[in-house]
């Protein structure tokens, strides 16, 4: 064996755990991002696997754990570990759980990554958005302005911006924008504008935004979801700032 590699076995030598696995982590994704395995590809057994890499059963099996957690890896009852086919809404699932755990100012900083993600999806959907599309959205918004319960305007509320993100043709902003978009941040939005009795200057934005994309005009559809999310971050500032 070359010395200059310490073994894993080596209780002087090997570096920490974490960093082995790790270490393990980076070579399964440089073995799929070299397309050496491909999405929907099973991977070599645990043993086979660790053998090729040069690493223990245990850090590949930290590593396979936690590839399965990020939508890299699937397990596949009695067959085996597979490459996933690695769609950007299965990869981006974790940024769901940074939006409903953040608080405080992280949260401030998440709608600020949104605000800059949404008017730039919402310009590209005013100039990319179908007929039928474009229908959805108006169904949507329809539906908000017909009722007050928070719960309905809620749902009605992430189906419009679902709507429109998946009109701006990029699959990967469209999954980021799910994850940022925090079902429960959202209620307490709504909850906190019914109690400010805001209802009707959000009704305004959607339709401004809505108009927008009827004249698919990218730079008002732009500055319109700009506004909006700038409401949301000012409404976020002067919660926390009370």
């Amino acid at each position: 064996m070359d010395e200059t590699l310490p073994s894993e076995t080596d209780p002087v030598a090997a570096p920490p755990k974490g960093t082995v696995t790790q270490r393990a982590i980076d070579s399964i994704k440089a073995l799929i991002g070299e397309g050496r395995l491909e999405p929907g590809q099973r991977l070599p057994t645990e043993r086979d696997l660790a053998a090729q890499l040069g690493i223990s059963r245990s850090s590949m099996r930290e590593a396979i754990r936690a590839l399965t957690v990020l939508g890299v890896l699937e397990a596949r009852h009695g067959s085996g570990i597979y490459v996933t086919q690695l769609e950007a809404g299965d990869l981006l699932e974790t940024f769901g759980v940074v939006a409903d755990l953040s608080r405080g100012p992280g949260l401030v900083e998440l709608l600020e990554v949104r605000r800059i993600l949404e008017s730039t999806a919402t310009a590209l959907a005013a100039a990319r958005i179908t007929p039928d599309q474009l229908a959805e959205v108006e169904k949507h918004l329809t539906a908000m302005n017909a009722t007050d319960d928070p719960e309905e305007i809620l749902a009605h509320d992430l189906a419009f911006h679902r709507e429109i993100a998946a009109a701006a043709g990029n699959d990967t902003m469209a999954a980021i924008l799910e994850g940022l978009s925090s079902r429960t941040f959202r209620a307490r939005v709504w909850r906190g504008y019914q109690e400010e009795g805001a209802f009707a200057r959000t009704r305004r934005e959607h339709a401004a935004i809505h108009r927008a994309l009827v004249a698919r005009d990218p730079e008002a559809a732009r500055a319109a979801a700009a506004s909006h999310v700038g409401e949301v971050e000012e409404w976020l500032r002067m919660q926390l700032g009370s």
